[in-house]
């Protein structure tokens, strides 16, 4: 089982990107899971929601304690919330920043990843340019198919197109391969280094 944890701020997608990481690998005939947790639920309060992707049924319900890939949509929650907490060191770290790790000031908890598990990437620029508004989610889904090979790009523009109306869904659709795209290049860049 892959387990998922995506930490956000109110408003940012964090909830939608769960449900369409979820809808994208039942789409791929995947057994999947989608749930979110509040705090106070208001714009720029820090959520958090979980999803997993099995071969197998899954029976579990809890939160997400131990995720396989850590999420992070703000990066300003390194100074309010542990979004580190429970993160397997063995998995990935997908990260919605310009900066470097060490530039964000988080490389004592990324030095522990394998080396290419730990991704930053504009995603709020992407989308600012792409669905012209500051919701990274569908960038960072691409990104998440790049780096992790759990869902594809035509199971994510299905979920896409099932959530939103075509007007809404066709930026989406472009933001989420820009996402992808862009991780594809990082990796490429790094294998011929």
């Amino acid at each position: 089982m892959f387990q998922v944890r995506i930490h956000g701020r109110g408003g940012q997608g964090v909830v939608s990107a769960s449900e369409l990481l979820s809808v994208a690998a039942f789409e791929e005939g995947k057994f999947s899971q989608s749930f979110p947790s509040f705090g106070s639920e208001r714009m720029g309060a820090p959520v958090q929601a979980f999803a997993r992707i099995s071969d197998q049924r899954i029976t579990s319900r809890e939160p997400v304690m131990e995720p396989d890939m850590l999420i992070i949509q703000d990066p300003t929650l390194f100074n309010a919330v542990n979004v580190f907490e429970g993160a397997n060191t063995d998995g990935y770290l997908l990260i919605n920043s310009a900066k470097t790790p060490e530039q964000l000031g988080i490389e004592e908890m990324t030095n522990k990843y394998p080396p290419n598990h730990v991704i930053t990437l504009p995603a709020t620029e992407l989308a600012l340019k792409y669905i012209k508004q500051p919701k990274p989610n569908t960038v960072l889904l691409g990104a998440f198919a790049a780096l992790s090979h759990m869902v594809h790009i035509p199971a994510l523009e299905k979920a896409i197109l099932e959530k939103f109306p075509k007007r809404i869904a066709d930026p989406n659709i472009i933001a989420t391969k820009a996402g992808y795209n862009l991780i594809k290049q990082k990796l490429e860049q790094v294998q011929e280094a």
